[in-house]
């Protein structure tokens, strides 16, 4: 018997839907769970995802990728390629797993909201496969990071990370849990597959596989570009609600974008900001951080949300001025608080790497060359104690993360302050009016205490460093240090003074 041709049965397999008898409709599909706010329910019949997906052919092309990268990673198991691999590029890959394999499976969760709450059939058969997708990419990071832990106890933060709370996973956990645990289907679906799966995840990981190729690091690019491959088509979810909520609500749908894009921005200049411009060898990187935002993130994504007639963010400029900084201020302050993290953060500041970071900032010595120069200075005098932290910085009550993170030294625009507000006899701290101004529109729903307030409320004892670290779940034997264990402060070392002739 001859089969159908797809396109004759596809339509009906996908729209699967039905009048219900048993119980209200708003039983079954409550507002707060949903999202539907002022939409109403037969606008739903218009939503359309651009990408057709039949299961036969998704589990024949998911399985021929798993056997791609699964292949890959058991012809590499037999070499020695681990040892040979940049330290500062394995920090890249440590640094990912950690903050994205759980990740991962929280979206899961997330695609299951939407394939039980999503209002049109088309929609919950698409999230579907979108929960599949994040299972198989959970499993992929896991699997992958597991081999090295006998090699390297920090990789073991690929599944550690997030039952801790190590200061950079409480961040990543406060705008991972914004985006997909507390909204409504709705909202996860402009947030999560249109914002950040068609955005963000474009930095982590095609920049990433393109750096973890360059480095030598074979089964970490395979492992990420296959993951790209799956965002690339659940993230299309987004596009079709996005279009239906412009037409009955395009100020909630201006919001919930702007609010995103912000929080992922402040979150990847920590995440993938420093990996490019300071971890990754100098001779792979093949564009700054900056040039890959301002072509994969900037251009492409001001033309998307256009296309949509949505406007830009109303703090464009401020973000814009913020690819000169903010992980530049990062990386320093998370070289400095290395104890505090779950990778060796490599410095990344010999004297070409130098060169290279003013060619592509030419304010970057100004800003942060004098800074450098005296951590140096201590490296080099044998001064260890005055490159290691002695408490917290302040940090922000929305991204969590350092105060001052958003600007720089020396920078007039965007002064070195906090942006505090008052609420209920108590006062927040924000790193800018951005932070502040979305902690207030959600304060509900984002008000998560700092690593500092807890410190401060007696919940971290003792309330020292050590404490602190243990209270992180931070061990001796995973918690950071230099890469390269300060070997390339050796070059600014000056020569010996000579007297009468003699070195002395």
């Amino acid at each position: 018997m001859a089969r159908m041709k797809r396109e004759e049965w596809y339509d009906i397999a996908r729209d699967v839907d039905w009048t219900l008898s048993y119980v209200d409709e708003e039983a079954a599909f409550p507002e707060w769970m949903t999202g539907a706010g002022k939409i109403p329910h037969e606008a739903w019949k218009s939503w359309d995802e651009p990408y057709k997906c039949a299961y036969p052919d998704y589990v024949a092309t998911q399985r021929e990728k798993e056997g791609s990268v699964y292949a890959v990673k058991a012809a590499l198991q037999r070499s020695n390629i681990f040892k040979t691999l940049d330290e500062g590029w394995k920090s890249t890959a440590k640094q990912h797993f950690g903050a994205v394999s759980l990740i991962e499976y929280l979206a899961v969760l997330s695609e299951q909201r939407m394939a039980r709450f999503g209002l049109s059939p088309a929609w919950r058969n698409m999230a579907v496969y979108g929960a599949l997708d994040e299972i198989r990419h959970t499993q992929m990071d896991l699997y992958l990071a597991h081999e090295f832990i006998e090699r390297d106890p920090q990789f073991d933060w690929a599944l550690k990370a997030y039952h801790t709370n190590e200061w950079g996973i409480i961040a990543a956990r406060a705008t991972f849990d914004g985006m997909m645990v507390n909204p409504s289907a709705v909202d996860i679906a402009i947030q999560l597959p249109f914002t950040f799966e068609t955005g963000f995840t474009n930095l982590q990981f095609v920049a990433l596989s393109a750096n973890a190729l360059d480095s030598g690091d074979i089964s970490f690019a395979n492992m990420i570009s296959s993951t790209q491959t799956d965002e690339a088509r659940h993230a299309q979810q987004g596009g079709p609600t996005l279009e239906i909520l412009m037409k009955h609500d395009p100020k909630r749908a201006q919001w919930m974008i702007d609010k995103t894009f912000w929080v992922s921005a402040r979150l990847f200049s920590i995440l993938t900001g420093p990996g490019m411009d300071y971890y990754t060898p100098l001779e792979h990187r093949k564009q700054s951080y900056k040039e890959f935002m301002e072509e994969w993130i900037i251009a492409e994504f001001l033309r998307l949300i256009e296309d949509y007639g949505l406007k830009k963010p109303w703090y464009w400029q401020e973000f814009v001025d913020g690819l000169d900084t903010w992980h530049h201020s990062l990386h320093l302050g998370v070289w400095f608080w290395r104890p505090t993290v779950w990778w060796k953060p490599q410095a990344g500041i010999s004297k070409a790497e130098r060169a290279w970071l003013q060619e592509k900032y030419p304010h970057w010595e100004e800003q942060w060359g004098s800074i450098w120069d005296t951590l140096i200075k201590n490296v080099n005098e044998g001064n260890m104690g005055g490159t290691l932290p002695e408490t917290l910085p302040w940090l922000c009550n929305l991204c969590h993360l350092p105060i001052g993170t958003a600007t720089a030294p020396n920078n007039p625009k965007y002064p070195v302050r906090s942006y505090p507000l008052t609420h209920n006899g108590y006062t927040y701290h924000f790193c800018s009016t951005v932070c502040r101004q979305i902690w207030w529109e959600d304060r509900d729903t984002m008000n998560q205490k700092t690593v500092v307030e807890r410190l401060l409320t007696g919940e971290i004892q003792p309330a020292d460093v050590p404490g602190i670290l243990a209270w992180m779940g931070l061990t001796p034997e995973v918690m950071g240090d230099d890469a390269y264990n300060y070997k390339w402060a050796a070059e600014y070392r000056e020569p010996a003074a000579v007297q009468g002739g003699d070195h002395v």
